[in-house]
């Protein structure tokens, strides 16, 4: 295992497993979706896209939820640790972040970090928003619906999912026709 992967297993095991032991059980579910798609990258972006799926949803860790928006927090808190600048913007900018840092006037602090709007971005979204909060594969319409139930209806997160659902099933398609076209079978 690459030291990458290694400090991304260890943070999100630290992070995540004690006081969001579902959260930890969904980000493997995330992690393990990105082995479906691996083989469309480089080696060195396989490793970036599973250690941006284990960290992804860090920032919820009450230890380092400082601004209580976890993609903001869990980059800074990646940052704080020495890791490399792509993968802190992965995670700040992982499915669709700036809609929610807009609802939360948390853009500009989000603006620390570019979104590259890239293959492996979208890959990113596809795995984090076709698996469930039980780390199981499920289609990208009942993912936004558990969301939004999960959440409820006057939550920032409900009101940020309906804004962002074109952009997200954008991702999602653009990396389900890349399986497609490299024939590659995928649940």
């Amino acid at each position: 295992m690459s030291d990458l992967l290694a400090m991304a297993h260890r943070q999100a095991d630290d992070l995540l497993r004690g006081p969001l032991p579902r959260r930890w059980v969904h980000v493997q579910g995330v992690a393990g979706r990105t082995q479906q798609v691996a083989t469309l990258f480089a080696s060195a972006d396989r490793e970036l896209l599973e250690a941006a799926a284990l960290l992804h949803d860090v920032g919820y860790s009450p230890g380092i939820a400082h601004t209580r928006f976890h993609p903001l927090d869990g980059a800074r808190h990646l940052r704080e640790l020495g890791a490399d600048a792509r993968l802190c913007a992965l995670v700040a900018h992982h499915s669709c972040a700036y809609r929610e840092s807009e609802l939360r006037g948390l853009s500009a602090e989000l603006a620390e970090w570019v979104d590259e709007e890239t293959p492996l971005r979208d890959a990113l979204w596809w795995a984090d928003m076709t698996t469930s909060p039980d780390g199981l594969p499920v289609a990208f319409d009942e993912r936004i619906k558990e969301i939004q139930e999960r959440y409820g209806p006057q939550d920032v997160v409900t009101f940020f999912i309906r804004q962002a659902e074109p952009e997200l099933r954008g991702a999602v398609e653009r990396t389900a026709a890349r399986l497609r076209a490299a024939g590659i079978a995928y649940e």
